[in-house]
């Protein structure tokens, strides 16, 4: 899941952009949904604190599933298990996150997380009439989680380098943009979903033909973020 995306905007601390990437699988866990959401059909003695369809359908925050739909375990976890993989994964990666969100609002009075992730292709395939899918999707949570500004100069710069833009379908943004996508607080996030056709063989997972061109692209984006500032895109 999301393999090498820290890779492609590697370019964002040069630019002055703090850049954090979780150094495991998703499969392991899922940093974007919130340590509430454990599932009872994997965890024993688990009872769901907070039931979602996600979780229903086997991709809690401790997934049993596969993202093509395989079981993962040939087993149930205890709920100890289950405590401590939060406690070594999901805890310190928020805890360091949270740091850095409020360390730019200290200093710039605003921050701004762009969560960066990738989709399968097949998952925006097949659009209106065979129409070919998106190749990038926005998620601002339909507009609650940052200004329209910040989605409309992301789009513009996608669009730009001739890419198509989709608006938070099938991917409106989880648990980290919801925490930390509050406008009225100073906190403003967006998640980006790349489609992974885009610069990987999805079957070897290894970089695919188009690799150095997307790179190309999203540097030029994080440039055009991060040059321009807040004013760039804020309204007047």
């Amino acid at each position: 899941e999301d393999v090498g995306v820290d890779r492609l905007v590697a370019s964002g601390p040069r630019r002055g952009a703090p850049l954090i990437a979780g150094a495991f699988s998703r499969s392991y866990v899922d940093l974007n949904r919130a340590p509430e959401e454990l599932d009872p059909a994997l965890i024993e003695g688990c009872k769901a604190v907070q039931a979602s369809a996600k979780t229903a359908a086997g991709f809690g925050v401790i997934p049993r599933k596969a993202g093509d739909g395989a079981a993962l375990y040939d087993r149930r976890l205890t709920l100890e298990e289950a405590r401590a993989r939060l406690a070594k994964a999901h805890g310190p990666y928020h805890a360091a996150l949270g740091e850095l969100m409020r360390a730019a609002r200290a200093r710039h009075g605003l921050a701004v997380l762009i969560d960066w992730h990738s989709m399968p292709s097949r998952a925006v395939r097949g659009g209106a009439r065979g129409a070919p899918g998106p190749d990038v999707v926005l998620g601002d949570r339909h507009g609650m989680a940052c200004e329209a500004g910040l989605t409309r100069r992301l789009r513009s710069l996608f669009e730009a380098a001739g890419w198509r833009v989709g608006l938070n379908q099938p991917y409106a943004g989880g648990y980290t943009t919801q925490t930390w996508g509050r406008p009225d607080k100073g906190y403003q996030a967006i998640q980006i979903e790349l489609n992974r056709a885009l610069y990987l063989d999805e079957t070897t997972l290894e970089p695919g033909p188009g690799y150095g061109r997307c790179q190309a692209v999203l540097e030029r984006i994080i440039a055009g973020l991060c040059d321009g500032g807040a004013d760039g895109w804020r309204a007047p």
